[in-house]
């Protein structure tokens, strides 16, 4: 037999990706009580961060591949947050280790982008 396991609308069919983005929005949300600002602000899921190189060195090396950057507004477009997905995914095992490397992610980019400590953003950032 071929074809899918399960329906569209069952949540084994979702991708990596999606899932991924679910954990992202779900961190967001989480956020968005204590900081409303936040809806001004488009959260974003990238593959890996682009390669930016300088010459022959690259922006970034094995052992410092970022997990989430900040594009502050400018221009008339709204500040941006990104989460890299492949990163935090080698990163982590399972769901749960997952979802707090995301929130962790998503938490320090938006202190960053606010001018805040994570502490702040999050009083739990940093508690396991």
């Amino acid at each position: 037999m071929r074809g899918p396991i399960a329906p569209p609308q069952v949540p084994l069919a979702a991708s990596r990706a999606e899932v991924f983005a679910d954990l992202v929005q779900d961190s967001v949300e989480r956020l968005e009580r204590r900081w409303p600002q936040l809806a001004d602000i488009d959260f974003l899921v990238l593959e890996v961060p682009r390669l930016e190189g300088r010459g022959d060195q690259a922006a970034w090396t094995d052992d410092a591949v970022p997990l989430g950057g900040v594009i502050p507004s400018r221009d008339g477009r709204r500040a941006r947050v990104v989460v890299y997905r492949r990163p935090v995914e080698i990163r982590t095992k399972g769901r749960d280790e997952r979802a707090a490397l995301v929130h962790e992610v998503v938490v320090e980019q938006v202190a960053e982008l606010l001018g805040l400590t994570p502490e702040t953003v999050d009083p739990r950032y940093g508690e396991d």
